[in-house]
C-alpha cells in the first residue's frame, strides 16, 4: 500500500514535469504567430506608405505644399476622431502623452511637411530610395530607447542595405546631395523617433489609438495651416490633386499607420522596420506605372540586394530585451 501511495503522490509531479515541455512549445508556437501577423500587418502598412510620394505628386499638381500638409492632416484627424467618438475611446493616460507628442511632431507634421517640400525640387523615385534608409535610423532609435541588442549578422545587413540605397540615391543625383536631400534626411530623423516611439506605444494600447489621438492632437495647429495655407497658395482641385490628397489623408496618415504601428508591436520595431528596405522598389514601381518616370537600370540590381538584406535581417533571431525593456514593453520593473 505504501508503495501504490507514493506512486499516487508522485503522479502530479510526472503529469507536471511532461506538460512543462507542451506548455513551452505552444508559448513558442504562440510568439511566432504573433510575429508572423505582425510581419504582415507591418507589410501592409509598408505597401501604403509606398503610394505617399506619388500620391504627394499627384496632390501638388493642383495643392501648395503647406496646403497638402494641413490638408491631410485634417482630413485623417476627422476620421479618427469620428472613430474614437463612436467607440468612445477614453483619453489616453498621462504617462502615453510624451510619447504621443513624438508620434504627431514625427508622422503627423514633420515627415509629411518636410517630404513634400522635398518633393517640389526631387523625383518621387530619388525621394523614395534616399527614405529607404529609415529602417536603420528606427532600429537605431529604438535601440537607443529601448535598450534592445540585436545581433551583429541584424545590424550588418540593416547596413548593407543602407549602403545599398546610399549608393543608388547619389548615383541617382549625380554624387551630390541636393537640397531636397536635406529635407529629406531631416524627414528620417523625426519619422524614425516617431516611428519607435509609435511602435513602443501600440504595445500598451491598440496602434489605431496611437495615430488616431497623434492626429488629434494636432488639429489646433492643423485647422488653422490649412485656412493660412489656402490664402497664400494657388489651389486648384483637378482629379489628381484630390485623388492623391485622399489617399495620403485615408490611405497614409491614418490606415496605413494603423497596420504599421500594429505590426512593430507584434513583430517588434527594429524587425519590422527592416520592411521598409523594400518600400523604395515599391515606389519605383507605382513611380512608373502612375507618373511616368523613367527609372535607371541599376534599380533592377538594387532590388535584390535590398531584398537579400530583408531576408537575412528576418532569419537574424529576435532581438535580446536590455535594461530598459521593460519599461517598453509597459511592464513593471522587477
Amino acid at each position: 500500500m505504501k508503495t501504490d501511495d507514493s506512486a499516487t503522490a508522485q503522479m502530479p509531479a510526472a503529469v507536471g514535469d511532461r506538460s512543462t515541455p507542451s506548455g513551452a512549445a505552444s508559448s513558442a508556437e504562440h510568439a511566432r504567430r504573433r510575429v508572423r501577423s505582425g510581419t504582415a500587418f507591418a507589410a501592409l502598412g509598408v505597401t501604403s506608405f509606398s503610394l505617399t510620394f506619388p500620391a504627394t505628386a499627384w496632390a501638388l499638381e493642383g495643392l501648395g505644399p503647406w496646403t497638402v500638409t494641413a490638408a491631410r492632416s485634417v482630413l485623417a484627424a476627422v476620421l479618427a476622431g469620428v472613430c474614437l467618438l463612436v467607440l468612445r475611446v477614453p483619453l489616453p493616460e498621462r504617462r502615453h502623452r510624451a510619447g504621443l507628442l513624438v508620434v504627431a511632431s514625427g508622422v503627423v507634421l514633420g515627415f509629411p511637411l518636410l517630404t513634400t517640400l522635398a518633393l517640389e525640387t526631387s523625383t518621387t523615385s530619388h525621394a523614395a530610395v534616399v527614405v529607404g534608409l529609415l529602417p536603420l535610423t528606427t532600429a537605431t532609435y529604438s535601440a537607443l530607447r529601448t535598450g534592445t541588442r540585436h545581433s551583429r549578422t541584424f545590424w550588418a545587413a540593416a547596413l548593407a542595405g543602407a549602403a545599398v540605397v546610399v549608393t543608388f540615391a547619389l548615383a541617382q543625383s549625380g554624387g551630390t546631395p541636393t537640397t531636397g536631400d536635406l529635407y529629406l534626411f531631416a524627414a528620417l530623423l523625426v519619422c524614425a523617433a516617431a516611428y519607435a516611439e509609435g511602435g513602443r506605444l501600440a504595445r500598451e494600447m491598440p496602434g489605431w489609438q496611437v495615430i488616431s489621438w497623434a492626429l488629434v492632437a494636432c488639429l489646433p495647429l492643423t485647422v488653422p495651416g490649412v485656412v493660412v495655407a489656402l490664402r497664400f497658395e494657388p489651389a486648384e482641385l483637378t482629379g489628381h490633386a484630390v485623388a492623391g490628397l485622399l489617399w495620403l489623408a485615408v490611405g497614409s496618415q491614418f490606415l496605413g499607420l494603423v497596420v504599421w504601428y500594429r505590426g512593430m508591436a507584434a513583430a517588434g520595431v527594429a524587425h519590422a522596420g527592416q520592411l521598409q528596405l523594400a518600400q523604395p522598389l515599391l515606389t519605383l514601381v507605382w513611380s512608373v506605372l502612375l507618373l511616368g518616370e523613367r527609372i535607371g537600370p541599376a534599380a533592377p540590381a538594387a532590388a535584390v540586394a535590398v531584398l537579400v538584406c530583408i531576408a537575412v535581417t528576418q532569419r537574424s533571431g529576435r532581438p535580446a530585451a536590455g535594461p530598459v525593456r521593460a519599461e517598453a514593453t509597459g511592464r513593471p520593473r522587477p
